[in-house]
């Protein structure tokens, strides 16, 4: 127990460093996280600095920070949010996850690490932080779409490490890993979560209603406070975090209706604690520990905002989120925080990893964490220049990619198809295991086998060995196969329920944007099948040979998706000729009325012309700011998501115009996307423009 002076003592130097390092980070212009660090550097115990706060007592109050941090994000990103982006989110999740969990592994052998070693590894750099990402995206007022997308994911990856450390648990004390522990340890979260949501949804928004009734603030917020810290309790009793416990509260009291009533009464206190959490990571920060382990740290720290940009981008604008979302995102989630530390002391108190990992954690938190804020300010840039960089027929792709996604919500066959997806997910499930399950038989048991066959038949050593590798993959090529199959199959049924094909014998205008979306939903499949099989049996293998199948499909399937692509760009072309005839006729003063009264003279061509994103007609006005600019200038796709496909003015029509496109008052613009896009691009052509990149 600490003293009342201890904790006293270390309440004041705490927050006495933190406000003077804070008050000059702000005065900086920096974000306030990196102050609050130093504050930590200085009055940790590894600086020679005459102001030491007692490490356990603010270790303590660190994780008040924590549970108040979740249940404040908890507040704004109800059941119903959650449920919103939780498809995207999962996918995401787990194309990140697995991926980082095998390049974390892969890091580590490299280093010369044990096996357990580079396990233990792979999943500290897997899950980000939380705690640290909410804490900018205050800061830096992040909302919507990218904020929903993001503390989704982050959700997700919190369930993902509890499983992990159950296993990394198991294989640390020698019990092995069976797919019945797994479907045990998954089953208990389940239904502990089931379980608790429930009962929640039951009792809590109710309760919070019949407080709300009293008008005391007070009250409500010793009743809300009461409630976080119960729920966080409950799931650290169950073995869980209570960082899930507290956003799951928040949730809760989310669904009552008066979150932004109980956001305002929890948000000083919030606060406080969450300066306490950040300064306690700071204390951790030994600089000769990083000193000596320079060589590890800078490895991870690479493997970190290298994997976790390019992974999370990679799945989620595989899940139709955009381009400028998808890069966003990667860059907010490209750190590691509270769990990582976990996970490393987790591995140190079973007495599997060296006393290097915890603080090679630390570092690498620490480095990615002053890295975070700068990543997210920097986001709209550099989706801005990857945007333009990337060649004419994957822009196009990923303008059009959400929007066949969005006609996919409003099929009348979406039930249907997610049924019959549902059962092929099954089979691919079950391939992935059963690749899993061979791989892995074949290297535990592969010296018994060969020593087996050498004294049966006589053969050499290097031959049998030979037999047994090329008998193991004989027998995995089969359910590759089917997950290469299965995978085109799910691509077939989405993409034909979002873009039909025609009548029978007539024209199909939607074959070319059809044969894009099957490749690329091929892709999304086979990566999501093929990282966690690499993840799970990487440690079994020699070198990367799993890491150069999956290389080789992806590979293949690229091509695939580049010649689809191109056919694509054509076929755009085609239809932008098409469009640009309609804007001659609007010009002319023919053609359908469209939103706001305006004539429309897309509404004929979206039922001809399915795929290309939904097109509307948008006039540049003499008093529109656009007026004179570039596309470029406008940064239009970066900034909506929303491409021009065609232009009308003076007679003559631009198809499919170039960044270096200038504006002229009266022109008629074809814009394509998903609806919001296209209405944010109406927006943005009637208000000034920005620098590319420019929020």
């Amino acid at each position: 127990m600490h003293g009342a002076h201890d904790f006293l003592a270390a309440l004041a130097v705490v927050l006495g460093v933190a406000a003077v390092t804070t008050v000059l980070f702000q005065r900086l212009r920096q974000p306030v996280v990196l102050g609050y660090l130093l504050a930590g550097l200085i009055v940790g115990p590894h600086v020679p600095v005459p102001l030491v706060a007692d490490v356990g007592v603010v270790q303590t109050l660190s994780q008040l920070g924590v549970i108040l941090l979740m249940f404040a994000l908890g507040l704004e990103f109800s059941l119903r949010k959650l449920a919103a982006v939780g498809p995207a989110a999962g996918f995401t999740a787990a194309v990140q996850c697995s991926l980082m969990l095998w390049l974390g592994f892969v890091a580590g052998r490299l280093l010369g690490w044990t096996t357990l070693e580079s396990l233990f590894a792979g999943a500290t750099v897997a899950i980000s932080s939380t705690t640290i990402i909410a804490k900018a995206f205050d800061e830096l007022g992040v909302r919507g779409k990218l904020r929903h997308l993001v503390l989704g994911v982050l959700v997700v990856e919190d369930l993902i490490a509890i499983v992990l450390m159950a296993t990394l648990t198991a294989l640390a004390r020698g019990q092995g890993v069976s797919a019945a522990a797994l479907a045990l340890t998954t089953g208990r979260l389940a239904l502990f979560l089931g379980a608790l949501l429930v009962v929640g949804l039951l009792l809590v928004p109710r309760a919070v209603r019949a407080v709300r009734r009293l008008d005391r603030p007070e009250t409500m917020l010793v009743a809300v406070l009461g409630l976080c810290f119960g729920v966080a309790l409950l799931a650290q009793e169950a073995g869980y975090s209570v960082a899930l416990g507290a956003f799951i509260a928040g949730s809760l009291v989310a669904e009552s209706g008066e979150e932004r009533y109980v956001q305002r009464l929890v948000h000083p206190v919030r606060d406080m604690f969450a300066a306490i959490f950040f300064v306690s990571v700071g204390m951790l920060i030994d600089p000769a520990l990083v000193l000596r382990h320079a060589g590890a740290v800078a490895v991870f720290t690479a493997v970190v905002l290298v994997g976790q940009v390019v992974s999370v981008t990679a799945g989620a604008f595989l899940t139709g989120q955009g381009t400028r979302t998808s890069i966003q995102a990667g860059l907010a989630l490209a750190q590691i925080g509270e769990f990582s530390f976990i996970i490393a002391g987790l591995g140190l108190s079973l007495g599997v990893v060296g006393d290097f990992l915890y603080p090679v954690a630390v570092s690498v938190s620490a480095i990615t964490t002053l890295t975070t804020p700068w990543l997210i300010r920097a986001s709209d840039p550099v989706a801005a220049w990857v945007d333009r960089k990337l060649p004419r027929p994957l822009q196009t792709v990923a303008s059009l990619y959400a929007s066949w996604l969005e006609r996919l919500s409003r099929s009348p066959r979406r039930g249907t198809v997610a049924a019959m997806a549902r059962k092929v997910a099954r089979v691919l499930a079950l391939d992935a295991a059963v690749i899993s399950a061979l791989v892995i038989t074949a290297a535990v048991g592969g010296a018994r086998a060969t020593a087996w066959l050498e004294g049966w038949a006589g053969l050499p050593g290097g031959l049998t060995g030979g037999l047994v590798v090329a008998a193991a993959s004989l027998a995995s090529l089969p359910f590759l196969v089917g997950i290469v199959r299965n995978a085109r199959r799910v691509g077939t049924l989405v993409a034909t329920a979002a873009l039909p094909k025609g009548a029978e014998g007539g024209m199909d205008f939607a074959a070319a944007p059809r044969r894009a979306l099957v490749v690329t939903l091929q892709l999304a499949v086979v990566l999501l099948t093929g990282l966690p099989i690499i993840a799970v049996t990487q440690p079994f293998l020699p070198g990367v040979p799993g890491a150069a199948v999956l290389g080789v499909v992806v590979a293949a399937l690229s091509i695939a998706f580049w010649r689809s692509a191109a056919n694509l760009q054509g076929h755009v072309r085609a239809g932008a000729q098409v469009m640009a005839e309609a804007l001659s006729r609007q010009a002319r003063g023919a053609g359908g009325e469209g939103p706001g009264g305006e004539v429309d003279p897309m509404a004929e061509l979206r039922r001809i012309l399915p795929g290309l994103g939904e097109p509307v007609a948008i006039r540049v006005e003499p008093s529109s700011p656009a007026v004179g600019a570039t596309l470029a200038l406008l940064n239009l796709r970066g900034r909506t998501g929303a491409t021009v496909l065609a232009i009308w003015r003076s007679g003559r029509g631009v198809l499919v115009p170039t960044a270096r496109e200038p504006l002229a008052a009266g022109d008629l613009l074809a814009v394509a996307g998903t609806e919001d896009s296209v209405a944010a691009a109406r927006e943005a052509l009637a208000r000034p423009a920005a620098a590319p990149g420019a929020p």
